[in-house]
């Protein structure tokens, strides 16, 4: 047995015990003639003390530990002096009677500690060390700790858990398929699958009609701190359902798991938002709504008045922050170059304060009269004491977006984003398509499979670019943490929708004909949503990054630093799989 109790477990109720400990030597401090070392599993950490005048070769011994050493004790739970109330051990230690080294280890590279001095490069080399430190660990239980209550909430509902294969065909629509080279099949490719999305459809058309997955999911795209190369999903479809029952659903689930994981009770339904309203009001359609700030238009006001930038515009919008007019003209200053940065794009910024007596002080004072600034102040109803920035641009949409990126600086500067407050939102009536003028056609705003409302079916054939989408999406605190749609189950519709996406009906056929074929035997109504379980998990642990909630996630280029991949294969294996790498010289 090389333990009886773990490093967390003891407590004073275990005075006088003889136990058997193992793990790793988190550190050791010698003061006189006394060897104190903190003995760590994953449960948690226990001092062992050696005495020098009751066992000097064992003390010798115990001195000689070095970090991270894996040992395994022998010894008596005693009252500790200095009693440590940070950890759940800290009213007992152990005197150690017997030691010995499972394994010596070197000097790792930083110290296993919450605050680690190791930098974010080092620490993704070396994971599995990464991985000892209590703020990693606490992530990976909190992951496993929420797939259990998806699975107990979806089986109670009568879902079944079924896997979908990883090795499918490639559907090249919407981001890049990663791809695998079939040996048995030379110069055939298998894909990694993007979701289980057409396989959930056949188990719909199969006849079970509640299906989940807790799904790995692949894709080549450009990474940001929320995205990663391999994903994973709680997948989920239902049959004979419309929007509602899905919606009803998966808010269901989202209200189990604040409560069980976080122990939030939230009653109230989740408010709703159309995608429409959502890019007019906060130029987003995820959101955060745990403060206002929503945009006003103030093209009818502040248009004709002889200030060029905005006579020229498109579109001239703003924010009223509360109690900020105590902005300095540094830190005004500093928001107008967080604007102009190249990944926001404006190209300046207009502020206004509103004084104590209700006068308006702007930066633009010299084109408008103060009648006209106190028309915008009741566009905005703004109160002495606040402070309204402006943006403007010839596009909407684009200018929109970069107010988005204001305001949530202004959140995030003014404490209005903690992450220890929740705010859900469902965003619906999705387009169905948008416009890429690359390809001078249709693209599927979310995938070739998602219904029209019923009452825009017939735009479809007069004006495609109005017709909304029976889709949706959850987000949180600005985050989307899951969508999902009504799926076509009518053969006719989905052809319909192949041609307007571009596709011929031989390409139709030759990508998605299993499909088109099981729909012919009889396919329910259906739909589905996917949540991101790498987000809930980052969202609920207050993380920036859904990195440190993966055990071995991929850099911001896509590499794992630790297994050095991807790396060239060898010549033979290429040759095996009948490839030639062409590379430039």
């Amino acid at each position: 047995m090389y333990r009886s109790y773990t490093c967390g477990e003891l407590r004073s109720s275990d005075i006088n015990k003889e136990v058997v400990l193992a793990g790793w030597v988190q550190r050791s401090r010698k003061m006189g003639g006394m060897t104190f070392i903190d003995l760590r599993d994953r449960y948690g950490i226990t001092q062992l003390v050696f005495n020098e005048e009751v066992n000097p070769e064992l003390c010798e011994q115990a001195n000689k530990l070095g970090r991270e050493y894996v040992i395994q004790i022998k010894g008596v739970v005693n009252e500790r002096f200095n009693k440590n109330e940070h950890i759940p051990t800290g009213d007992i230690e152990i005197i150690v009677s017997e030691l010995k080294v499972l394994n010596a280890a070197s000097t790792p590279p930083f110290t296993i500690e919450d605050n680690t001095d190791g930098g974010e490069d080092i620490r993704m080399k070396y994971r599995y060390l990464d991985l000892r430190r209590n703020a990693v660990r606490s992530n990976l239980e909190l992951r496993h700790k929420m797939t259990i209550e998806v699975r107990k909430f979806l089986d109670d509902l009568g879902f079944l858990e079924v896997e979908t294969p990883i090795l499918i065909g490639s559907t090249p629509e919407g981001a890049r398929d990663f791809v695998v080279p079939s040996r048995m099949n030379p110069g055939q490719f298998y894909a990694l699958p993007q979701s289980p999305q057409l396989f959930k459809q056949l188990l719909m058309v199969s006849g079970f009609d509640r299906y989940f997955q807790i799904a790995k999911c692949f894709r080549d795209e450009d990474l940001r701190a929320d995205r990663q190369p391999e994903f994973t999903q709680i997948d989920c479809e239902m049959s004979f359902v419309d929007q509602e029952d899905v919606l009803s659903t998966f808010e269901g689930m989202a209200k189990h798991l604040f409560k069980s994981i976080r122990n939030i009770e939230i009653t109230e339904q989740f408010p709703r938002m159309a995608w429409a309203d959502a890019m007019k009001y906060y130029g987003s359609d995820k959101p955060d709504i745990r403060f206002d700030m929503r945009f006003v238009e103030l093209m009818d006001i502040m248009k004709g008045h002889g200030f060029p930038v905005f006579d020229s515009a498109e579109y001239i919008g703003g924010i009223c922050a509360e109690g900020a007019a105590s902005y300095t003209r540094k830190q005004l200053d500093a928001l107008t170059e967080f604007v102009k940065r190249p990944q926001i794009g404006a190209k300046g910024m207009v502020y206004a304060r509103i004084e104590a007596d209700g006068t308006v002080k702007s930066s633009v004072d010299k084109f408008y009269t103060q009648e006209v600034l106190q028309q915008m102040k009741e566009a905005f109803g703004a109160k002495p004491g606040d402070l309204i920035l402006i943006l403007s641009g010839d596009d909407a949409m684009k200018t929109r977006k970069q107010l988005n990126e204001l305001r949530l600086e202004m959140g995030s500067q003014l404490g209005l984003r903690d992450k220890n407050t929740f705010a859900c939102l469902w965003i619906v009536d999705f387009p169905l398509f948008e416009w890429d003028e690359e390809t001078g056609r249709f693209m599927a705003m979310h995938h070739p499979f998602t219904s029209p409302k019923p009452e825009d079916i017939e735009l479809l054939d007069t004006d495609p670019g109005k017709v909304r989408a029976n889709a949706y999406d959850m987000v949180i605190n600005g985050v989307e943490v899951g969508g999902g749609s009504i799926r076509i189950h009518d053969s006719e519709l989905q052809n319909k929708m192949f041609t307007l996406l571009g596709f011929t009906p031989e390409r139709a056929q030759e990508q998605f004909g299993f499909l088109m074929d099981a729909f012919k035997f009889g396919a329910p109504p259906h739909g589905g949503l996917a949540y991101g379980l790498d987000r809930w998990v980052s969202l609920f642990a207050g993380l920036d990054s859904i990195r440190d909630c993966i055990a071995f996630p991929k850099n911001n280029s896509g590499r794992d630093v630790m297994t050095d991949a991807p790396a060239p294969l060898d010549p033979a294996q290429l040759e095996e799989l009948n490839l030639t790498i062409g590379l430039d010289a």
